[in-house]
């Protein structure tokens, strides 16, 4: 599953760890959806808002 999220994350200066605590997720969970592993719906969402993004902004973070 491709995704943007590693190049949005490091194009803010944020580590793993602070993703995962703004998302409410595991850093493990950050590092497997960076490589590419499946994650679910609620988790995409944390992620996007994490992130700063709005929810219509999906597809720039995790185009399909």
């Amino acid at each position: 599953m491709v995704n943007h999220v590693r190049d949005i994350r490091e194009s803010l200066l944020m580590s793993k760890a602070e993703l995962a605590r703004k998302a409410d997720v595991s850093p493990l969970t950050i590092t497997r959806i960076e490589r590419g592993h499946p994650c679910r719906m609620e988790t995409m969402r944390k992620i996007i808002l994490a992130l700063g993004y709005k929810l219509a902004d999906k597809s720039k973070v995790f185009p399909e």
